[in-house]
């Protein structure tokens, strides 16, 4: 099939690889993205997919807890433009999204896009009206809500980048703290899941045959591969999931040990991390 210069760009930018290096592997696996991910990796090259980042241009993003802590809602409003996210009016659009969606917990986007903003329009008519006074496209785009015995929240400058996090327990006095460092944890290392049990099957399948592919190429026994590759798997976990990862405060403890360190037994239950990049 026919590589678009788009195609090439588009996994340049999430592999780091080089041009040529995306183009012949997009034409090795016939046009498929994820398997030319897997090429490149597997030629030794340099990835920093972005895992389970929104493909979001420009926008707005907003995560906030309920006053008591036991819920908290995360969404993104995009627009087209850098100007318009960065206009008070439409900040103040989005937040206006998220006390609504705070107050009636919706369990979907569509679900939030039905309810009532006002007495006249629903949210989603409320958008389409903003289509017309912005004059850009908007989509509200991602919407996840977490319930839990302590929710936080917390919201990089900028408004491009937001996390929520779920703790097992508010026991502890300083437990609002603690899941402010952890949601900045998410914020920084972008986990993909609170602990191994948490990675789906297909990724676990595709880092050990990455990993035997490696070590062959390396020239290791094709013996030893599997072994070799199992490593590599455990340091995986280690390095993209979230209890396991080093935590960035203070990298001689894990995070799961942070959180025991707050409260024996203290552990994530959920979390949620939008970004527009």
């Amino acid at each position: 099939m026919a590589i678009t210069a788009s195609d090439v760009n588009k996994l340049r930018q999430q592999t780091g690889a080089g041009m040529m290096d995306c183009k012949n592997a997009l034409v090795e696996a016939n046009g498929d993205f994820e398997a030319a991910v897997d090429i490149l990796r597997k030629k030794g090259q340099k990835i920093a997919a972005k895992r389970g980042d929104n493909d979001a241009k420009e926008g707005v993003i907003i995560a906030q807890a309920s006053a008591d802590g036991k819920s908290g809602v995360i969404l993104t409003l995009n627009c087209e433009t850098d100007f318009v996210a960065k206009n008070d009016g439409y900040v103040a659009l989005v937040q206006s999204l998220v006390d609504l969606a705070l107050d009636k917990l919706p369990a979907t986007a569509e679900e939030l896009k039905a309810l009532p903003y006002d007495a006249r329009l629903s949210v989603e008519e409320k958008i389409t009206e903003q289509v017309g006074v912005i004059g850009e496209k908007l989509d509200l785009s991602n919407f996840a809500v977490i319930k839990g015995s302590k929710v936080v929240a917390y919201n990089h400058p900028g408004n491009q980048l937001a996390t929520l996090v779920g703790l097992s327990s508010d026991a502890a006095a300083d437990i609002a703290e603690a899941g402010r460092q952890v949601a900045m944890q998410v914020a920084a290392m972008n986990p993909i899941a609170i602990d191994k049990d948490g990675v789906d099957a297909r990724t676990i399948e595709r880092e050990i045959e990455v990993g035997k592919d490696l070590a062959i190429q390396e020239g290791k026994p094709a013996e030893m591969a599997e072994k070799i590759a199992m490593g590599r798997l455990n340091k995986f976990f280690q390095e993209n999931t979230l209890l396991s990862q080093a935590f960035v405060r203070d990298n001689k403890m894990t995070v799961e040990q942070f959180l025991n360190s707050t409260e024996k037994g203290l552990t994530v239950t959920d979390f949620k991390r939008f970004s527009l990049s």
